[in-house]
């Protein structure tokens, strides 16, 4: 397989605006940016004298769309566990002074909770970066679409996985894809409106869009979409490989190469929309500590019911946990997730993990 990770552009943030938060954080708090420099030159190790530097915080675990590829698809009545309180993610993101950065999203619907934007809100306030994943299916109700870029997120990614009525409402079932197309083009007319412009369409390349990538570039653009990330690969343990294995069966084959990819570029750049391309082909790799998962050394998942998750890739709490979210200063050193590290370190990759590894 040709190495995706080399010749084509990843998705990035905005690198001015990500650099003022953070300069911003640092001065103040000051002990926000001591945390990072014993984070920067902190060699890896099962203990550590440092808070992670960010975090994946899901507010929801439950989702309006049965998606094909998402594993929310196979839950009862879609949904997992409690929502995350307001008080519980404020708890969270004061005791966490380290954060520089943060996901509010995991498995779910973020707008589903009232308490999103106060979230998002609440983070910014605090001087750190903020992210999220949406369907866009909400975002016309209390006008959505204006609370959310006036919060001030940093980058909101937009799921948009086809370019038609037909390749889209298959893949997203439940959604009504006139109404995504609606939503998403208020939400870009007014982040242009106010110049803010936070979003990003996201779009995971598989089996039943693959026919229509070009189209996807088209549509986003018509939409407002300044930027469009093609996702290649996705591994996730949560997922019944039976039923979703048609996810990467493109790459799998190698039908994508670069040459597809060059031509969704050559249309992004002729559309004035920025076209990336997100790939996890490259494994980590247990002979070389400089090439270990880094998860385990600066960053964790905090699942709704406030129960800490090792990374994103497993993301859900019933399948792997390393303790309590309600204490996580206390969790993040435990000798549980010190078990975990010393595992990566020293090659022995947990099971749970592996898929991960080469």
């Amino acid at each position: 397989m040709e190495n995706y990770s080399i010749n084509l552009p990843k998705p990035y943030p905005d690198p001015d605006l990500y650099q003022s938060i953070l300069h911003s954080g640092f001065k103040q708090f000051p002990e926000r940016e001591d945390n990072y420099r014993k984070y920067k030159n902190h060699s890896r190790a099962s203990e550590l004298d440092y808070l992670p530097v960010k975090l994946d915080i899901e507010n929801v675990s439950r989702c309006n769309y049965h998606c094909t590829m998402c594993s929310v698809s196979e839950w009862p009545k879609l949904t997992r566990a409690r929502d995350m309180t307001l008080e519980e993610f404020k708890h969270l993101i004061d005791e966490q002074y380290g954060l520089i950065e943060i996901k509010i999203q995991g498995l779910g619907e973020p707008f589903l909770s009232k308490n999103f934007i106060p979230m998002v809100k609440y983070a910014r306030e605090r001087h750190i970066w903020v992210r999220s994943t949406t369907n866009a299916s909400l975002l016309d109700r209390n006008e959505n679409y204006k609370n959310i870029i006036d919060a001030d997120i940093c980058e909101l990614q937009v799921s948009i996985d086809g370019g038609t009525k037909e390749t889209f409402e298959k893949i997203r079932a439940g959604s009504r894809f006139e109404k995504v197309v609606k939503n998403s083009t208020m939400l870009n007319e007014y982040a242009s409106k106010i110049n803010r412009h936070r979003t990003r369409a996201w779009t995971l390349v598989q089996r039943d869009n693959y026919h229509e990538l070009e189209n996807i570039v088209s549509l986003c653009s018509n939409m407002g979409f300044k930027r469009l990330t093609f996702s290649l690969d996705v591994e996730d343990t949560a997922w019944l490989e039976k039923e979703k294995a048609h996810i990467n069966e493109i790459n799998r084959k190698e039908t994508f190469n670069l040459d597809i990819a060059h031509n969704l570029l050559e249309i992004g750049e002729n559309k004035s929309i920025e076209v990336t391309f997100w790939m996890s082909f490259d494994k980590y790799q247990t002979n070389n500590p400089d090439n270990l998962c880094p998860w385990p050394f600066e960053r964790a998942v905090i699942s709704s019911d406030m129960r800490v998750v090792p990374c994103c890739m497993i993301a859900n709490p019933d399948l792997y946990e390393l303790g309590d979210g309600t204490d996580f200063s206390s969790t993040w050193n435990s000798n549980k997730y010190q078990k975990f590290r010393q595992l990566h370190l020293k090659g022995h990759i947990p099971g749970i993990c592996k898929k991960c590894y080469s």
